[in-house]
């Protein structure tokens, strides 16, 4: 019996960085559009909700054929987590019927494919996982903090560098695609736990949009993809 799998991306109005981030145009269309357009493609998906508290968000939304979820104001700050958004959106669509295995993409993460939806959802099934969370290898950071002494190595010995081949790998959880139970939101109030998997992606769709810098870098690889 298949499983049900709903979309869920929240794209709230109130931006610093960039004003009207999530349906500022994005290599011809609106930023959201790519995340709902992909979710829709993807086989595995059955509903698409958009989680927002923006008119011109909900009918851009809505005309790319996404469900809406009307935020409340205060799920919509600057404050607010994307966890409270994400329960919200949840406990409306279980409201009025079955939510399934809940995909979680970010609409500033638009540099994925649909096939990346469909593999880590396939994953997510074939590794009998409560969460999974979308990562890209980081096979040679070098990567310091700053510790109460001093500055130290973090993700290696710099006094015993040795082999790049001879360090282990290190995992980025790029943001791009979660996939979870409903259960394990609802009972640990986050995206991930319990048996936690992993779906890798090319590190060249890791990059999001945070910052105006951002959009040219994704543009870049946006158009690598999507010709």
């Amino acid at each position: 019996m298949k499983r049900k799998v709903t979309a869920v991306i929240p794209a709230r109005a109130g931006s610093k960085g960039i004003k009207n981030k999530n349906i500022m145009d994005f290599c011809g269309k609106p930023l959201i559009a790519w995340s709902i357009e992909q979710a829709q493609q993807a086989k595995c998906v059955d509903e698409v909700y958009v989680s927002t508290d923006g008119e011109e968000i909900a009918e851009i939304s809505k005309k790319y054929g996404a469900r809406i979820i009307w935020r409340p104001e205060e799920l919509s700050t600057d404050t607010a987590s994307s966890e409270s958004a994400i329960l919200h959106a949840v406990t409306e669509i279980k409201g009025k019927h079955e939510a399934g295995d809940i995909l979680f993409l970010q609409a500033t993460s638009p540099v994925r494919l649909t096939e990346d939806i469909e593999n880590a959802v396939e994953t997510f099934f074939d590794g009998a996982y409560d969460s999974l969370f979308s990562m890209s290898l980081l096979e040679d950071f070098c990567i310091w903090k700053q510790g109460e002494n001093g500055l130290q190595s973090f993700t290696y010995d710099y006094q015993n560098r040795g082999r790049r081949q001879d360090r282990p790998p290190l995992f980025l959880e790029n943001g791009s695609i979660y996939v979870f139970k409903s259960e394990i939101l609802f009972r640990l109030q986050t995206r991930i736990g319990g048996k936690i998997g992993m779906y890798q992606m090319p590190f060249d769709r890791s990059f999001e949009i945070d910052s105006i810098n951002d959009v040219e870098i994704c543009s870049f690889f946006m158009r690598k993809y999507y010709n």
